[in-house]
């Protein structure tokens, strides 16, 4: 087990290192920053001084190798829009994406399961269509545009509920549904299949023909032995969530770090958008190594792959 973690701990910085330079050299490509935060009249001398005092005018391999020095002292750079540093402004927003990200999560796994047991149980019957066509939609509908559909109906339509904004349960539930839709079509198309295999073993028949009630026989016997892979799934979709919610975030204007990343990237503020990718595939990357390594003390086969 020890070396199957020091495995998943090697593959996990790989990745970070990987993203992290891909993120540097990708981020260069947008163009020179410089004149974005210098004033209409500033002289080419001015602009230079700016670029010499950023490292900017140095050999891009050089500035390559003073970030990864940086970096490794825990340095992603002061904003160039803020003038703040950018892993602390990062850091600061991280929290709301993580409570959007969870809250999304709950409610993918609280509609997903009874509705991928009720498609199993009911199968090739109206039900199971009616299920299957939600799932359909759920994976085909872009995010972005299923935000857009909830607020024009539950804030503008009906002003049941905030089209955005932070700061109570009420301006998450529209986001968190928005981000749970692909989440929650994914899981009941999974527990479907899987509780179907289940439905199908000889225990599962054995319980029928003592006359068990149907409430029993699905969620006492068949979802238990269901529920492990869904687990799992749910853990590893966790990161997929942290990083979608940074799409949703903009359309609800959440305060987590969408918002931020985005007017990072509009204004080529370079050092805000490193730390803020950065902190999110940290995130995902952790919560991947630890979902492999529950999974591995479940399931000891998977540590010799």
């Amino acid at each position: 087990m020890l070396g199957y973690i020091l495995k998943r701990g090697v593959q996990t910085f790989v990745v970070l290192f990987l993203t992290i330079t891909l993120v540097f050299f990708i981020i260069r490509l947008s163009g020179d920053p410089t004149y974005l935060y210098m004033p209409d009249d500033a002289t080419e001398e001015m602009a230079e001084q700016f670029r010499e005092q950023l490292g900017f005018n140095r050999p891009l391999i050089v500035q390559y190798g003073s970030f990864l020095a940086d970096v490794a002292k825990g340095d992603f750079g002061e904003s160039l829009m803020y003038r703040q540093d950018a892993l602390s402004m990062v850091l600061a927003k991280i929290p709301a994406t993580f409570q959007l990200a969870f809250f999304a999560l709950f409610i993918a796994i609280a509609v997903a399961i009874p509705l991928g047991v009720i498609s199993a149980y009911k199968q090739n019957t109206i039900y199971d269509r009616i299920g299957t066509g939600i799932t359909v939609l759920g994976q085909a509908i872009p995010g972005f545009w299923l935000g857009l559909l909830l607020i024009l109906v539950f804030s503008v339509t009906f002003k049941m509920l905030p089209s955005g904004g932070g700061g109570s349960i009420i301006h998450l539930i529209l986001p968190a549904v928005t981000l749970a839709a692909h989440s929650a079509a994914r899981f009941a198309r999974f527990t479907r299949s899987t509780m179907l295999d289940v439905l199908r073993k000889d225990y599962i028949r054995t319980v029928k023909s003592t006359g068990a009630p149907v409430f029993s026989i699905l969620y006492k016997y068949a979802l238990k032995n269901t529920l492990i892979p869904i687990i799992t799934i749910a853990a590893l979709d966790l990161g997929v969530l942290v990083g979608g919610a940074v799409i949703i975030e903009s359309v609800f204007s959440w305060p987590g770090l969408g918002q931020l990343l985005i007017k990072a990237l509009m204004g080529r503020d370079f050092p805000v958008v490193i730390s803020g990718v950065f902190i999110i595939a940290f995130s995902i990357s952790i919560i991947n190594f630890f979902a492999d390594i529950l999974y591995g003390l479940v399931n000891p086969q998977v540590r010799v792959k």
